[in-house]
């Protein structure tokens, strides 16, 4: 079995057995797993083999390269601030000054040290293993729940896809969303993918061309081969044959498509392509929306919300839906409500339900956008904010919540039999936007929260290769949104017994590594202004984060740890960042409720220094189960809720229980399953 689909299924907690050789030593396998990474084989233990334990350490991080300070963290604590300074500026002349990045750092001032090795107390780990065959049925089922899926997939999830499709391009179901469409036609080239795509969606295609073989993010600017040139002549001629000419969609983009079709010299070989032509060159404006505003401006919403319906769907409506209800008098926003469409999909609701039941903003609206799955924000401007004419009240925004609640309710009502549900998952997100996610074990959908029990302190990590120079850093945030960092351009005077930093690293190419332990309660303790914590990683070497190794992760210790500064056993999530970008924001703990939140963004910026970059629109995520998380969704949709997981037709669960064998289990990182549930009521 392919390395890509081992590593996708290692994610779900599955291991595959080739079935080549038979084990000999499988009790003194099972323990060494069990010993050495806290994992528990709960089924498939006879297909156990030796080789799953050097895949453990592999993927739980093997020959993780040593920290500045190699007696981290108590070395650390026992230097003053000043030979901490000193051990900086050293390191930074030898580097930085005198370009000697080959050989890795270390402190001046350290002492020898032996570390104390025992074990600690760590949380068991589930796993199966399932032969190659179930494997590949596993894979099957993850990769077509995917294609169902109308959202953007993130890397890790695409590269699964793609691979997918290579090897079966027999067994392809439908593909629901246009942007991985438009991926898998420029990655296989196959004309075929285009069949599902119209005319307007060519501009997705070139611009997504443009990004990725070109590294240009403006479609305005092009220059492309000759190949790619005929490539894009291909598709057009294939639309125009097919009758899949939306010309008043492409109106939305004419003056895209008037250099487009200069810049490959297209030559219409039909009527309707030179209809097309035509009219992408000649003045006017066909678009719906130039015929959406102007019935607008003549305060004819009704119409206009019924042109808008009619011609561009429903989704297109309710993301306009606060434009047109504020032009609205009050009865005529009454029947909007009233009439608001049967059609609208699940994911639209649950979208427009964190819309209007989210923290509301008042000192500016935060817009977030992705592209190229990499995240924009936008913060309004006070000139923007004054001319906005477009806000709903207070009262308007809790009147629209409470009716898109009402109507996700009635969607999803009794979908599901009878379903037992995890308490626990009132801790999880729903995975609604994950596409600026990075994929790796222990990831969770953006939001979630795992409380960290007492005893236990908080240590994040980054490791690297084929660059020099990647930096950890902390930020503590108020509710108000102060901030403080604690960075490599700060930790010199701020290390402590609360947050203690394991130096800066900057001669990595070879293997770096840098750590942040946190006592939470001597933070709160020592810093009790501040609510929240947020982990970022950065390449101070400028190169992308997709042009070298580097994962992160984090790992919970106890106190009077067992001497090792990386154990594996500990380790709750190792990820691989591989963002087309410098920066990543990595996770974030709530102090006041002692709980570590999944944050995970790919942010699209050329950061070298996290200090650089805002924090206020990750607030946003601090909130997201207390809308709605994944024990509220499935308790809507089950028709009813049983206690025992043995009466269940679907259990939702973060650990193993014991159920029926035909029962559908859903686990906290089961994103396919749960998108597909998403999407599924229409």
């Amino acid at each position: 079995m392919k390395e890509i689909y081992k590593e996708y299924l290692f994610e779900k907690h599955i291991f595959v057995s080739d079935g080549e050789t038979e084990e000999k030593h499988v009790f003194e396998t099972l323990f060494a797993m069990a010993h050495f990474f806290g994992v528990k084989i709960t089924k498939g233990r006879e297909l156990v083999h030796c080789g799953m334990v050097k895949e453990l350490s592999k993927r739980f991080g093997e020959n993780v390269p040593e920290p500045f300070y190699r007696g981290f963290p108590q070395s650390v604590r026992d230097l003053s601030t000043e030979e901490l300074l000193f051990d900086q500026l050293i390191h930074y002349f030898n580097t930085y000054g005198l370009g000697n990045f080959d050989e890795p750092g270390h402190s001046v001032f350290e002492k020898d040290f032996e570390r104390a090795a025992f074990q600690e107390d760590t949380e068991v780990q589930e796993f199966v293993i399932q032969t190659e065959e179930a494997a590949e049925d596993t894979i099957r089922i993850i990769a077509k729940d995917l294609l169902l899926g109308s959202r953007p997939l993130n890397e890790r999830q695409y590269a699964l896809v793609l691979a997918f499709v290579c090897d079966y391009m027999d067994d392809i179901p439908v593909i629901a969303s246009k942007n991985t469409l438009v991926r898998l036609l420029l990655d296989t080239r196959k004309l075929s993918f285009a069949e599902s795509l119209n005319l307007s969606d060519v501009m997705k295609i070139v611009d997504e061309l443009n990004y990725r073989n070109y590294h240009n993010d403006n479609p305005k600017k092009l220059n492309l081969k000759n190949q790619d040139r005929k490539f894009l002549t291909a598709i057009l001629d294939r639309m125009f044959q097919g009758g899949r000419c939306d010309i008043r969609t492409c109106y939305e983009k004419k003056q895209l498509w008037n250099g487009f079709l200069h810049h490959i010299h297209y030559q219409p070989k039909n009527a309707e392509a030179e209809i097309f032509v035509r009219a992408m060159r000649e003045k006017g404006n066909e678009s719906v929306y130039s015929e959406f505003e102007k019935f607008m401006q003549e305060d004819r919403c009704r119409e206009a919300a019924k042109l808008l319906q009619k011609k561009k769907g429903t989704s297109v409506l309710l993301r306009n839906m606060d434009y047109i209800i504020s032009r609205m008098d009050r009865e005529d926003e009454q029947t909007f409500l009233s009439e608001f469409p049967e059609d609208c999909s699940t994911l639209i609701l649950l979208q427009l339900l964190f819309r209007y039941e989210g923290e509301q903003r008042k000192d500016g609206r935060i817009f977030k956008f992705t592209q190229h799955n990499l995240m924009k924000v936008h913060y309004e401007t006070p000139e923007e904010s004054e001319k906005c004419q477009s806000r709903l009240t207070e009262e308007q925004v809790k009147e629209v919540g409470k009716m898109i609640r009402s109507r996700l309710s009635e969607k999803l009502r009794n979908r599901l039999g009878k379903v037992y549900i995890e308490p626990s998952m009132k801790n999880y997100a729903l995975p609604l936007a994950e596409n600026t996610s990075q994929g790796g074990f222990g990831v969770l959908s953006k939001g979630s929260r795992i409380p960290i029990e007492e005893g236990k302190k908080l240590r994040a990590f980054t490791y690297w290769e084929k660059v020099n120079d990647i930096d950890l850093s902390v930020f503590a945030l108020t509710e108000d949104d102060n901030r403080r960092e604690f960075s490599w351009r700060t930790m010199s005077r701020h290390q402590s017994g609360a947050i203690t930093y394991s130096g800066d690293v900057t001669s990595g190419y070879l293997g770096g590594s840098e750590y942040f332990d946190i006592n939470l309660p001597e933070f709160k303790e020592r810093y009790s202004e501040y609510r929240y914590l947020i982990f970022c990683d950065n390449v101070y070497s400028g190169t992308n984060f997709n042009n070298c190794f580097c994962k992160a992760g984090y790992m919970l210790r106890d106190w009077e740890d067992s001497g090792q500064v990386y154990e594996p056993k500990t380790v709750k999530s190792a990820y691989r960042i591989n963002c087309e970008s410098t920066f990543a924001y990595l996770f974030g703990i709530d102090l006041l409720t002692n709980e570590f939140i999944w944050l995970n963004v790919a942010k699209n910026s050329k950061s070298r220094v996290a200090g650089d970059t805002e924090f206020s629109f990750l607030t946003d995520y601090f909130h997201l189960t207390e809308v709605m998380n994944m024990y509220d969704f499935f308790s809507m949709m089950a028709e009813k809720i049983v206690e025992d997981p043995m009466e269940a037709d679907v259990v939702v669960t973060d650990r193993e229980v014991n159920c029926i064998e035909e029962a559908r289990i859903i686990r906290e990182y089961d994103f396919e399953k749960i998108r597909v549930l998403m999407e599924d009521a229409k």
